[in-house]
């Protein structure tokens, strides 16, 4: 099996359709499913900016460098598509999930409602940083090249965003906590 740089240094070089498709095949689900949390709701927009994506991914693949994993490259184009996107189209309404740490679980109506709610308190910016560390379980390092800002930055910006729903959380006589965090207070983590 071929890796991201070998098929994509033969799309720099010759244009290999095929090889585009294979990185396509590999990449469009997370891509797609990443804008489609930024944009509940439009789904085909959604798949519009996913491919939107991919075409300049193609167009651009001789600028991407080894130094950053092609998921977060093609995240990176992503995210700018969709902020592109909302400053055409100023009164779309657009959000993400709540963040769900590592576990797949199925949310119960209330719990989807919940989470839109909050999502809806952000700014879309910090809904999209949620998101990837999130939902796209990507490092503080990896969001930091895809929105195009310092480290230092991100780390601020999740953490003033996860803040903002605790303590809406808290005025509003509800909770959000982590399965570490129960651990935590229920006294079972422990310590080396």
């Amino acid at each position: 099996m071929l890796s991201d740089r070998e098929l994509a240094t033969r799309v720099a070089i010759s244009g290999d359709q095929a090889a585009f498709t294979l990185l396509v095949e590999r990449h469009q689900t997370p891509i797609r499913n990443y804008l489609r949390r930024l944009m509940v709701n439009d789904d085909s927009g959604a798949d519009d900016l996913a491919q939107d994506t991919f075409l300049a991914a193609y167009q651009k693949i001789s600028t991407w460098q080894n130094t950053a994993k092609l998921s977060t490259w093609l995240h990176k184009i992503a995210y700018f598509k969709f902020l592109d996107y909302i400053r055409k189209n100023k009164r779309i309404q657009v959000m993400a999930e709540v963040p769900e740490g590592d576990a797949v679980k199925t949310n119960t109506a209330d719990e989807e409602i919940m989470a839109r709610h909050l999502m809806s308190l952000l700014k879309e910016t910090d809904r999209a940083v949620l998101t990837l560390a999130y939902g796209a379980g990507m490092s503080h390092a990896e969001i930091s090249r895809v929105v195009d800002k310092p480290l230092g930055s991100v780390k601020a910006q999740i953490h003033r965003a996860k803040l903002k729903l605790n303590k809406w959380l808290d005025e509003n006589d509800h909770s959000l906590q982590t399965e570490t965090q129960d651990k935590k207070s229920n006294g079972q983590e422990r310590h080396a």
